[in-house]
């Protein structure tokens, strides 16, 4: 049976077909209910009338009631024109300000009529200002009825259309006056264990919460529930996927893996490498698919973890694979497998899009044959024609940069699905990995090969003569540089330090040196030959963009110079310093800056005292949220939370997991009568245009 909250957005008071047009474009608001659970992003206390005589420029918002004496249209050239009005409360007078929409405020306020003014008050020339600030007759306001005042976001296009935080919050308390007590979505013992209040006022109390305490109460109901369909839906699935799909036993640890183990492992295996193998052979002698997040910062040795649990693969009588993002990232993954293995009887081949003709139809030969043991690739080898002859174990690398769907066709790979193991080099912090990678099993390599020396990473602003010396120290020694910009050519908007100024410029301080340049508007071929003369020594100085961050192993650079550092988030930083520190040397990572916001100077104070992969993730996750987070975007299961925020609500997200885990225990087959107000609320949440795609 439809509810009042599935009724089209048009058809409430106040909005109509153009209203509903912007709210469906801007905000992907189509019903009443979507309305409802587009909440405030901050709230303001509105309950206290501040005299003119009490403002400070250190206040932020406040409000103030009285007159307007005076208003005046003032000519700022051209057709331009500010509004400006004297306000007096008996107490002092303040100046408020309006330098767009003049024709309007003109006309609309009048003298001697009391109106209650909101805004943040700044002193100019010794007298407060308020600029735009909120105006409302007075009798149309009961302060005892205002408490917090919700705010929320609102975009360029919806605020030329009269659709402002205050627009849309009069939209609310239109919908809420309407709104009767809605089905209950959570169970009366659950909500009383936990102190949880009802979901209608939780709906009701989030827009126009009283007092902060309320506000929280129905904060923490809404992102609970929120939380807990997210975890219960994950849980669910994981487990039907675990039943609907045997995974092929591989019980043997033949030949091809002793004999590596034995006669051809470059270093001894770390702890974490060891178990992080152990976790994987367990999986593959289970009987169920294997599916596997394998995390580790660069030059922890994820590869070296793969080709050994590939080699299980082989020695049970099947095909392994490794899909990369690039052509670049595969054909150095090629190159390490083929260095590892030297001259044991297997045979690796590549498969990428520049592989043609004659011997693309040998690759796929080999393939459908079962000659290829190992094959390597881009996206190129979940095209249809590519057969494997027993596809048991696929390697997904860098899996972030890969679709849903593209994932889904290395399943079609054979009758049964192969154990699936993606590697990342981006940590991933916990509570993400609890919800966006939630149906997967996590392993993670946080140790670094024996002899490896941390990255020292220094903070560098203005004079940048000692950074040129100091590479110039370096490259007399034997050592290769990485100069990372952000831009290509300069913008005429954004006044940065870019690669071409740069590498001009490195050309002049180094003309004894070879500089190599590559950026993302090159062509693959020339950004290839540019790649390769610095990996093979040719070239002591790479000039780069940001396609560098993933794909180039170069143990003997030991410097990365960030350029316009401020730019980057935490986890490129950490990316793009995961380049050097890969030999035995000292290795360095200096961070170049201009003027820093606050959160920049975050960012570059933490990367400067750790080098813990995890720890800048979880800082990343709680400076700019989990939208902005590599990988989360593209994966396609980013949920679209409208409340829970994974970077601060981890205990939530914890007892929210913790909740559903007990659920499925006691109703495994989702079908007990007291867990149905469970499985009828999940249904409905997949009615929704919420995106409940798995990872893999």
């Amino acid at each position: 049976m439809p509810s009042i909250l599935d009724q089209d957005i048009k058809f409430l008071p106040g909005v109509g077909p153009k209203r509903q047009e912007i709210l469906s474009r801007e905000l992907n608001i189509h019903t009443w209910g979507d309305l409802i659970e587009y909440f405030p992003y901050k709230y303001v206390d509105r309950c206290r009338i501040y005299r003119i005589s009490e403002l400070r420029s250190d206040m932020p918002f406040v409000q103030i009631k009285g007159q307007i004496t005076l208003k005046e249209e003032i000519s700022m050239g051209g057709r331009k024109k500010r509004v400006e009005a004297h306000f007096t409360d008996g107490s002092g007078f303040v100046d408020l300000v309006w330098f767009k929409a003049a024709q309007y405020i003109t006309k609309n306020l009048k003298l001697n009529k009391e109106y209650i003014i909101f805004g943040h008050p700044t002193l100019y020339k010794g007298r407060y200002q308020f600029a735009h600030p909120e105006v409302e007759l007075a009798e149309d306001l009961k302060l005892s009825e205002m408490g917090m005042q919700p705010y929320y976001i609102t975009t360029e296009r919806m605020k030329s259309s009269g659709l402002q935080s205050r627009a849309i919050e009069k939209l609310i308390k239109t919908l809420l006056e309407r709104l009767p007590e809605l089905p209950e979505t959570l169970p009366e013992e659950l909500k009383q264990r936990l102190h949880l209040i009802s979901r209608t006022d939780a709906l009701r109390q989030v827009h126009y919460p009283k007092n902060a305490e309320e506000m929280q109460r129905a904060r923490l109901r809404l992102k609970f529930e929120e939380l807990f369909y997210v975890q219960l839906n994950i849980i669910r699935y994981t487990a039907d996927r675990r039943r609907k799909y045997r995974g092929y036993v591989f019980t043997r640890v033949g030949e091809h893996f002793n004999n590596f183990f034995h006669h051809y492992l470059p270093f001894s295996l770390t702890n974490a490498q060891k178990r992080v193998i152990k976790e994987i052979r367990a999986d593959m002698g289970s009987g169920r698919q294997m599916n596997r997040l394998l995390q580790g910062d660069v030059g922890s040795g994820k590869t070296l973890v793969a080709l050994m649990s590939m080699l299980i693969a082989i020695d049970n009588g099947f095909q392994a694979c490794i899909m990369a993002p690039t052509e670049i990232l595969a054909e150095q993954h090629l190159a390490t497998l083929k260095n590892f293995l030297k001259d044991m009887p297997l045979e690796v081949a590549l498969l990428t899009g520049t592989v043609k003709g004659k011997k693309r139809e040998e690759v796929l030969n080999k393939l459908r044959d079962g000659s290829i043991n190992i094959l390597v690739g881009t996206h190129a080898l979940i095209e249809e024609p590519v057969v494997f002859r027993n596809l048991g174990f696929a390697v997904i690398d860098e899996q972030h940069r890969f679709g849903v769907a593209q994932r889904a066709k290395l399943w079609n790979k054979n009758t049964n699905p192969p154990h699936i193991l993606v590697m990342t080099a981006t940590p991933i912090p916990r509570t993400l990995a609890m919800t966006v990678y939630g149906d997967l099993d996590v392993s993670v390599i946080d140790e670094l090969p024996p002899g490896r020396k941390p990255v020292q990473t220094i903070h560098k602003s203005g004079n940048l003569g000692s950074i040129y010396a100091g590479i110039r120290r370096q490259i007399m020694e034997g050592r290769q540089i990485y100069v990372v910009y952000p831009l290509i050519e300069k913008s005429e908007r954004i006044d940065l330090q870019n690669l071409e100024a740069g590498y001009l410029k490195l050309k002049d301080i180094f003309p004894e040196y070879r500089i190599s340049k590559v950026h993302g508007k090159m062509k693959s071929k020339e950004k290839d030959e540019e790649m390769q003369r610095f990996a093979s020594g040719e070239t002591q100085i790479l000039v780069a963009t940001t396609v560098i961050e993933v794909g180039v192993n170069v143990p003997n650079a030991s410097v990365m110079v960030i350029m316009e550092a401020q730019r980057y988030g935490l986890s490129q930083l950490h990316q793009l310093r995961g380049r050097v520190g890969r030999g035995a040397d000292q290795s360095y990572c200096i961070l170049v800056t201009q003027k820093l916001s606050k959160d920049s100077e975050k960012r570059i104070d933490i990367m400067c005292e750790t080098n813990d992969g995890f720890r800048i993730a979880e800082a990343d996750l709680q400076l700019r949220g989990p939208g902005d987070l590599e990988g989360t975007q593209q994966s396609g299961i980013a949920f679209d939370l409208k409340i829970a925020n994974l970077g601060t609500d981890g205990q939530i997200i914890q007892l929210a997991r913790d909740e559903a885990q007990n659920v499925l225990q006691n109703d495994p087959n989702c079908n007990k009568f007291e867990y149905q107000i469970y499985w009828n609320r999940l249904q409905e949440l997949r009615k929704t245009n919420i995106n409940w795609s798995a990872i893999s």
